[in-house]
């Protein structure tokens, strides 16, 4: 059971053990924020002798990653072997006073603060404010800086009015003698020490697994920050346009090939040592999952992903399977991507279920097909049931991904269309266009939900969407379309569209609907290797998101 201790330190030993790196701010804490104005009213309450709250300390050996540059100021790394103590609450008094003692220059955004500039008016009364900033309208016989307060000696202060003399002397007093209130966290667990961090800031964002793992993982002596190799791949992820892919999935992807688990108490769990050695190779995995989404599945952009947490066992297969999966292997890794794309099965109980899929692949690694408990519906009628057009469900990105797999070519010059990250956020992406333009359908008199369904979508370039098609007829804008065109037929049936039998120049659109549906059917029956549980009815879900996409955007 925790017992924190009570304790209190001085200004003058707290400032040095900041110095000494025995007080550190852990890299998790927010950046410092707080204003010359705020820093001045906390110096002001300790020259009033008022309490300016307790600081909460974890003491601890564990080496973590911690803020080393406080405006301008290098701190050094603590002792080898010594305990530190992080800051668990505190942080921007903390580093308001140690930026005041030392008269530091604080680098924001757009401006710089200098704490040197943090007086004392000598001649401030009762409850006025003795700690300003600035000098403007005061006399400079009458106000001395924190920083020459705190560092000079008696000859300076002497310099100043006799009639300063004294309260020169209480305030150095009071300053010097200023007793903290500190509670002590004696060396508990880092999963204990965030949940205290977390719980102490209430009204602030909840730190990440991510945040956590940066700051468990640092190593000086390894040359290892996580912050800097996940910046490393998330460059390379968008140079190939999959920068989608949140933090959380390559932590997933390390704790799977450790430990066959990948829920956050496992994440938390793992050996420094081992995370920092396994990385390079878990990396050279999550690269060639990329690659493989890239090539054999044709995603072009991460963003079509039907969950991005597929990266998960995919990596784990290419961490144990570098080679390019062949044959059956290769039938049963597709087997599993539709599966799981189709079945909406990423959506909830996420983590349980990428561990039941992580004991799928040891299954493919030992050339088995695995068996699965769950349904999946490739027929016309579920593509009907279940494809109401939603950019953000797994179910839709799937059949997304389908089209995107036929290459497809654009209306007027059957140039391949290109797909962009940026473009695929939400519905009314410039990529996508509904082939019965959903305004043309209201004045058909048909329902939006009937209009906007999977079925009627088309992946198209911007240009041709928005100034070519806009909200007239399929036989109208078809028909100026085959005269700069002349291999529309073709071009078509990379959209999986038959110009001649789908109804398109007689503008029949439950005809088109319903050869479309058959036509997704036919490829993704394809793409599934069925089984009896499939005999089942797959229920009809509107709500199959991404549960770790949604996370991330959430946090």
């Amino acid at each position: 059971m925790i017992q924190p201790q009570p304790q209190g330190i001085s200004f003058p030993d707290l400032m040095t053990n900041v110095e000494r790196g025995l007080v550190k701010i852990p890299q998790f804490q927010r950046d410092f924020v707080w204003t010359l104005e705020k820093s001045a009213k906390l110096l002001d309450s300790m020259l009033k002798g008022y309490p300016i709250g307790t600081f909460i300390l974890w003491k601890t050996k564990e080496s973590l990653k911690a803020v080393k540059n406080i405006g301008g100021a290098e701190l050094p790394d603590p002792p080898s072997g010594d305990f530190v103590q992080h800051v668990l609450d505190g942080q921007q008094r903390l580093t308001s006073l140690y930026a005041s003692f030392r008269g530091l220059k604080v680098q924001r955004n757009e401006r710089v603060d200098d704490f040197s500039q943090i007086y004392v008016d000598l001649r401030a009364e009762g409850e006025e404010q003795a700690a300003v900033v600035g000098t403007d309208g005061k006399s400079p016989d009458s106000i001395v800086s924190v920083v020459d307060l705190l560092n000079e000696d008696f000859t300076f202060l002497a310099a100043y009015p006799k009639e300063h003399h004294q309260v020169l002397s209480d305030y150095k007093k009071r300053l010097e003698t200023y007793s903290f209130s500190t509670i002590l966290v004696n060396e508990v667990p880092l999963d204990v020490a965030t949940e205290i961090f977390t719980r102490i800031n209430v009204t602030g964002k909840p730190l990440t697994v991510f945040e956590i793992m940066v700051a468990k993982t640092f190593d000086a002596a390894k040359n290892f920050d996580l912050a800097e190799r996940h910046d490393q791949l998330h460059a390379e992820l968008t140079d190939v346009n999959y920068e989608t892919i949140s933090a959380t999935v390559v932590l997933q992807v390390v704790s799977a090939i450790l430990t066959k688990e990948c829920a956050k108490k496992n994440i938390l769990g793992l050996k420094k040592e081992a995370f920092i050695e396994v990385w390079p190779k878990a990396i050279d995995a999550v690269r060639l999952a990329v690659d493989y989404f890239r090539n054999f599945y044709r995603i072009p952009v991460s963003r079509l992903l039907p969950y991005g947490a597929l990266l998960v066992p995919f990596s784990y297969f290419f961490y144990h399977h570098p080679g390019k999966p062949t044959g059956d292997t290769q039938r049963y890794l597709q087997d599993m991507f539709w599966r799981v794309s189709l079945g909406g099965r990423y959506s909830y109980s996420l983590e349980a279920h990428l561990a039941q899929d992580i004991k799928r692949v040891d299954e493919i690694l030992e050339g088995n097909l695995p068996d699965y408990d769950y349904p999946v519906d490739t027929s016309a009628q579920f593509v009907q049931d279940n494809g109401y057009f939603n950019a953000g469900r797994a179910y839709v990105k799937a059949i997304l991904c389908l089209l995107a797999h036929q290459e497809p070519k654009s209306f007027d010059n059957n140039a391949i269309v290109w797909i962009d990250n940026g473009w695929l956020k939400q519905a009314n992406s410039k990529n996508y266009h509904h082939f019965f333009p959903r305004a043309y359908m209201k004045n058909k008199g048909y329902e939006d939900w009937e209009a906007n369904h999977v079925a009627n979508i088309t992946i198209v370039d911007d240009y041709l969407n928005k100034r070519k098609i806009g909200s007239r007829a399929p036989a109208t804008y078809m028909k100026e379309f085959k005269k700069v065109n002349p291999s529309l037929d073709i071009t078509m049936k990379t959209h999986l569209i038959d110009v001649d039998r789908f109804g398109i120049w007689e503008n029949d659109y439950e005809k088109f609907f319903w050869k479309r549906c058959q036509a997704i059917s036919r490829r993704l029956g394809k793409r599934v290797i069925h089984r009896d549980v499939d005999q089942q009815n797959q229920e009809v879900h509107t709500d199959d998101y991404d549960e770790a996409l949604e996370e991330a955007q959430g946090s």
